[in-house]
């Protein structure tokens, strides 16, 4: 398995930007140099396998994801209950880019198994955005979602080494990213 220079941990709640940023981080560094990794695609991909669904519209901001997205919650916690580590090794094995994003972590098992592996790399990275801009974006509150491990589990207890603020304004999230991208360069250059 390669190790990267730096990998960065990125969590938020739904709606919150997270793909927009880590989308934004990699058109800045180019993908030469920087790999986005999604917990939820194997996730999303053997759930998909194992109750002959969609794949495509699964991984996609579809309705018919949303559909299923209680139950697949809770199948990936039983995947989880039986080897904590099982979908992150499963984005990592390929990887040669030396800055790895993770875009959708999700819980402590997922923070402390790439902190584990990789601990000297790691960054975390907390995406916040207010209710009102994440119900601009769509979100609508979900029992056994919204409420599940997988949008709570990361709401306490972690230290986040950096925050970024997402309710839209332009400037101001540019304000926030330019020092998080010239950390990124940094490690990049060493």
């Amino acid at each position: 398995m390669a190790k990267p220079k730096l990998l960065l941990l990125f969590s938020g709640k739904r709606k919150s930007g997270k793909d927009f940023i880590t989308d934004s981080i990699q058109s800045r560094l180019g993908v030469e140099n920087c790999a986005i990794l999604r917990l939820s695609a194997p996730i999303k991909e053997q759930y998909a396998k194992e109750h002959g669904l969609d794949v495509v519209q699964l991984l996609g901001a579809s309705e018919y994801k949303e559909q299923y997205r209680g139950e697949m919650i809770r199948w990936g916690e039983q995947q989880r209950a039986r080897d904590p580590g099982c979908f992150c090794r499963l984005i990592v094995k390929d990887v040669m880019q030396p800055v790895w994003i993770v875009s959708d972590t999700r819980r402590k098992s997922d923070v402390e198994w790439f902190q584990t592996h990789f601990a000297p790399t790691v960054q975390t990275v907390r995406v916040f955005a207010s209710e009102e801009t994440r119900k601009q974006r769509g979100w609508t509150y979900t029992p056994g979602v919204d409420d599940a491990e997988s949008e709570c589990g990361l709401d306490e207890g972690i230290h986040w080494d950096w925050t970024v603020a997402n309710n839209g304004g332009p400037e101001g999230l540019e304000q926030q990213l330019r020092p998080l991208t010239e950390f990124i360069q940094g490690r990049l250059s060493q």
